[in-house]
């Protein structure tokens, strides 16, 4: 029987949006994650098709209903009116704004595996929304997009990256978008002072 996973096996999804393509960033998002010692495994350009995108969206049953719950939340905080109580009426919503926008120009799609690389990614990459991202992160730093903005122009906010939210979110995401032989198994350096319990092999 096999024992679990080692922590540097684990991996996670993340795909460059348009404007983070359009914008001239793919280099910039890599290094970030790159710096901090993940691994990239796997990695290709493409146009997403409507159908792929609503797809990867309802790969978890219950996203309609707790995005619209999600968005119903956020109106009531802004002491505004939303546009529906329903909240799967809500999240169709989000859904048809989130495939234009995926579906608009090309991303880049990308697998990064490291120790804790789900919660290390969503670290670097900033939340949801860049105008209440912390400074330091790629939304933070990069995008000046907002709800209220999104809101008003009936979009989806543009905030360049997407994560995967969990371990098991990433890996029916990964098997969404790639097929086994395109993630590359592989060796770096680097490796060996992250993980190497007793950091052998750097005296001669």
């Amino acid at each position: 029987m096999a024992g679990p996973r080692h922590h540097k096996d684990e991996r996670t999804l993340v795909i460059i949006k348009p404007d983070g393509v359009q914008r001239s960033l793919i280099g910039e998002i890599i290094g970030r994650y790159e710096r901090v010692g993940l691994k990239l495994v796997a990695a290709k350009m493409m146009v997403p098709t409507d159908a792929q995108t609503e797809a990867h969206y309802l790969l978890d049953a219950g996203w309609l209903e707790a995005v619209g719950k999600k968005t119903i939340e956020g109106y009531r905080s802004k002491n505004l009116p939303p546009p529906s109580e329903d909240p799967k009426n809500i999240g169709t919503l989000v859904l048809a704004n989130l495939k234009k926008y995926i579906s608009s120009g090309p991303v880049v799609c990308m697998v990064w595996q490291g120790a804790h690389a789900v919660k290390i990614i969503r670290k670097l990459t900033g939340g949801t929304e860049p105008l209440t991202s912390d400074v330091g992160t790629i939304r933070g730093d990069y995008v000046l997009d907002s709800y209220q903005m999104a809101d008003g122009d009936s979009r989806s906010v543009r905030n360049l990256v997407h994560a995967s939210g969990s371990v098991e979110e990433a890996d029916r995401e990964i098997a969404h978008w790639f097929k086994k032989d395109e993630i590359v198994d592989y060796n770096i350096v680097q490796e060996s002072i992250l993980y190497n319990a007793n950091l052998e092999g750097i005296l001669e």
